[in-house]
């Protein structure tokens, strides 16, 4: 007998193929008709509102009271009229001012104060449950002595003490979405930076930011949505129309007797476009950045 035919042929040797169990068997056709279907069912139930809003843009007042979804009768005249009623271009620019100079704020303030949280062990974590618990506070407490603060600074009726008070209001969220990133760095990257020479700050600015800029984006952008549509503060710290923002614009719609539901419609979805623009063009990272941050 030879040697050949002693050895197992090289197909004997080989394993038989593992059975597919259901977790490992390949999506068929209809799972992913039905996911098609379950998530553009999700995405119409979402859009619902923003349907709801151009179906106003484009009704009487009239039209709007009879309770009905869709209009019986186009009526484009409101939207000239909230041309002719309002400066829309200044409020939209006052909104986008504060909402950019507030992510400035917050991110020089959240940028360490996170990286401290995640470095400093128990101080850390006590700073965390600190900043964190201010949170829960419901803004209104706070009007009073911001109104006197800013009024102090003679920053009232400006788009700078705006800034300043939603750029300190958001500090706690930034820190908290980036406590996450920071404990994801690995100590040994700093401690080889700072054998290199390099100090905490520098060390901080040169190594952890880069690697945690996925985080920073989804922050800023987190925190740019938030002084974007807020109103309490713009409401209050903001009575002239110089300062005031578009959240304040859409309530000047709703009169004592007569709301312009029409108009109002209008500025709202004006209002939405570009801050819906920014959304989608930087969906990758604010997706990635959160995905990331989630993972342990």
């Amino acid at each position: 007998m030879t040697t050949a035919q002693l050895e197992p042929t090289r197909e004997a040797q080989q394993p038989p193929p593992p059975a597919l169990t259901p977790s490992h068997r390949p999506v068929t056709r209809h799972r992913r008709s039905g996911l098609t279907a379950l998530l553009t069912l999700i995405a119409f139930v979402m859009a619902v509102p923003v349907l709801y809003v151009a179906s106003l843009s484009v009704r009487s007042r009239d039209d709007v009271l009879n309770g009905g979804l869709l209009p019986t009768r186009p009526f484009w005249q409101n939207w000239p009229d909230a041309f002719r009623a309002v400066d829309l271009g200044h409020y939209i620019a006052n909104s986008w001012t504060v909402a950019a100079g507030s992510v400035v704020l917050t991110l020089l303030i959240a940028v360490p104060g996170a990286y401290f949280t995640a470095r400093a062990g128990r101080r850390g974590a006590r700073l965390a449950t600190l900043v964190l618990s201010s949170y829960c506070a419901p803004p209104v407490v706070a009007v009073l002595p911001l109104f006197y603060l800013l009024r102090n600074l003679e920053l009232n009726n400006t788009v700078t003490g705006l800034a300043l008070v939603d750029g300190l209001a958001n500090v706690p969220v930034a820190i908290w979405l980036l406590d996450g990133f920071v404990r994801k760095v690995p100590k040994e990257i700093e401690e080889a930076a700072w054998l290199d020479g390099l100090g905490t700050w520098a060390s901080l600015r040169r190594v952890v930011l880069p690697l945690i800029s996925p985080g920073v984006a989804a922050a800023a952008l987190i925190c740019f949505f938030l002084s974007y549509n807020e109103f309490l503060f713009a409401l209050s710290f903001a009575q002239d129309s110089s300062a005031q923002t578009l959240p304040v614009l859409l309530s000047l719609f709703q009169g004592d007797r007569n709301v312009e539901f029409g108009q109002q419609a209008v500025v709202s979805l004006l209002g939405i476009a570009p801050v819906y623009v920014l959304a989608v063009a930087a969906q990758h990272r604010l997706v990635a950045g959160l995905s990331s941050g989630a993972l342990k």
